[in-house]
């Protein structure tokens, strides 16, 4: 299939990858030159221009976005109406908040263009791992587009799927992430309390690789842990700030709505409000698990 990606930063880089080797053709686009050549690089094709990606695609268009959520989805969104036509499909695959993403299918259902919103986990692993994918959109729509969601997937039937309408797939990622921010807060914990046991020495590296194999508490967040605590235990380099990008908010929100309790996913929230005051260790093994597994910018200690 052919598929324009708007968005070339290290994870659409590498999904662009991934779409080539499993024989799509991408056509991409980013506002930054240097990003586009970083995929002509691999062999796909680039776009000076908004106008230029859609011509060199063949009807009906697809249009992958991968921008950062909020107004520069809007925006990008706003203005493909005026390039595409009807039966073209316009995919977001960002962390769009899932409301936003039912108001957008409902604008562009209005112009005869169909809107597919992905939740995508992965982050720079994506490209050798795969992705994880929570498709929300028409049974039809979403059918149509299985050869893009197979190639990027783990396998052609597994970590991926059409979990319901337009806002579902964002949906459900949102609630993925809020899993992930406890997740990360439950690891940074204990091993923030080992490493105040000082009296037993213990090495921290050697306990997360201990975890890896056996334990009930084994997962590619300890692996990840575990890499990084081989080098530097101390993680002196890392600043204790851990940042919030608005998915595990999101889901706190739902749940006051829905009255439901979350309070280990809205405490994890929490303590990423205060991180920027604490000077706690477990935050330091927070901010290095999200660089980890997303490519995260991670704040350097100031001099």
């Amino acid at each position: 299939m052919e598929i324009g990606l708007i968005g070339l930063g290290k994870m659409g880089a590498n999904m662009a990858e991934r779409l080539l080797k499993g024989g799509h053709k991408v056509v991409g686009y980013d506002r930054d030159s240097q990003a586009v050549k970083r995929i002509t690089d691999q062999g796909n094709v680039g776009a000076s221009s908004l106008d230029d990606l859609v011509s060199k695609l063949k009807a009906p268009t697809i249009v992958w976005v991968m921008v950062p959520a909020g107004k520069p989805v809007d925006d990008t969104i706003t203005t493909l109406i005026s390039k595409l036509k009807s039966g073209d499909v316009i995919i977001d695959g960002g962390n769009s908040y899932y409301r936003d993403s039912i108001r957008r299918a409902k604008e562009l259902a209005g112009h005869g263009i169909k809107m597919i919103d992905a939740g995508v986990s992965g982050g720079i692993w994506g490209l050798k791992e795969g992705y994880s994918i929570m498709v929300g959109g028409e049974k039809s729509t979403v059918d149509h587009m299985k050869p893009i969601f197979e190639t990027l997937a783990p396998g052609k039937d597994k970590g991926w799927g059409h979990v319901g309408p337009n806002g579902a797939g964002h949906f459900v990622k949102m609630v993925h992430n809020g899993i992930e921010y406890g997740l990360m807060q439950a690891y940074a914990e204990g091993f923030n309390l080992m490493k105040r046991k000082t009296e037993f020495e213990l090495d921290l590296h050697q306990i997360a690789e201990i975890w890896r194999y056996g334990s009930v508490v084994r997962s590619w967040l300890l692996d990840l842990t575990a890499a990084a605590l081989k080098d530097d235990q101390d993680l002196k380099k890392v600043a204790p700030y851990v940042a919030d990008s608005g998915e595990g908010r999101w889901t706190a929100l739902e749940a006051i709505e829905l009255g439901v309790s979350l309070p280990i996913i809205a405490q994890s929230l929490y303590e990423r409000f205060a991180s920027q005051d604490n000077e706690e260790y477990g935050n330091r093994l927070l901010a290095m698990m999200r660089h980890e597994f997303g490519g995260h910018a991670v704040k350097g200690e100031e001099k």
